[in-house]
């Protein structure tokens, strides 16, 4: 009798703990289901729900693209349009000439066109002293100038420092030895400070900074540039 009574109480002990832990492990397995069903719902079964959204958005960004484009395409325009009109300010509409000095070119410009190029000759950048403590470096000078004046036939008047160079005395200043002509060849056009655009007897050497400032030509260029250019007109020496 005893030992029903202990089986009895074992089990009424026993099963009150068994319907809880089944229970849930039941409550477990729904909630497991219920997420396998929502990953397979929205791994598969939504997909055409979006990609049905996807397209709506490409549409929405390619429209918003193409503004920006748009957007972008006017402002590129209006910089051009600002860019052609500060180069038209900035170039004259007159005829004028560039110089460059490193590789002793000149380039005639008239009414925006370029009508001619070809050699010169620029400054040498020599170093000459006299001795009395006078010094003078041979270069042409860089920047914006303007001729300031035309001649034909032009004499040189020869400065101090070509006495100098010959290792001769230095004359007064109206002494009959300071004028030369037929060096500074046809034409001659000042650009101040001392400074032409003259021809030259030393041709070979046209091409190469060999000069004491001046800007040298050959005789067909120098006529151009001469008939070109007028009173005024630019010259750009770089």
């Amino acid at each position: 009798m005893n030992n029903t009574t202990n089986s009895t109480d074992f089990n009424s002990e026993i099963n009150p703990k068994l319907k809880r832990v089944g229970y849930w492990l039941l409550l477990i397995n729904i909630m497991l289901t219920g997420f396998i069903l929502l990953f397979i719902y929205l791994t598969y079964l939504s997909q055409p729900l979006s990609e049905a959204i996807v397209p709506n958005r490409k549409l929405t960004f390619t429209a918003d693209s193409n503004s920006t484009q748009e957007v972008s395409i006017k402002k590129l325009k209006k910089e051009v349009s600002a860019l052609k009109q500060q180069y038209q300010n900035l170039t004259p509409s007159h005829s004028y000439i560039v110089v460059n000095t490193t590789y002793n070119r000149f380039k005639l410009y008239k009414n925006r066109k370029q009508i001619r190029e070809g050699f010169c000759s620029t400054g040498s950048y020599t170093l000459l002293k006299s001795h009395d403590k006078r010094q003078w470096i041979f270069h042409t000078p860089k920047g914006m100038y303007r001729v300031l004046g035309k001649v034909t036939k032009p004499v040189w008047r020869r400065p101090d420092w070509s006495f100098v160079e010959e290792g001769l005395p230095i004359p007064s200043v109206n002494d009959p030895s300071r004028w030369e002509a037929g060096v500074l060849g046809d034409y001659a056009l000042s650009i101040g400070d001392g400074y032409l655009i003259h021809g030259t007897i030393y041709k070979r050497f046209l091409g190469m900074p060999v000069t004491h400032g001046c800007i040298r030509m050959n005789d067909d260029d120098l006529e151009a540039v001469y008939k070109t250019l007028e009173i005024g007109s630019k010259v750009y020496i770089y």
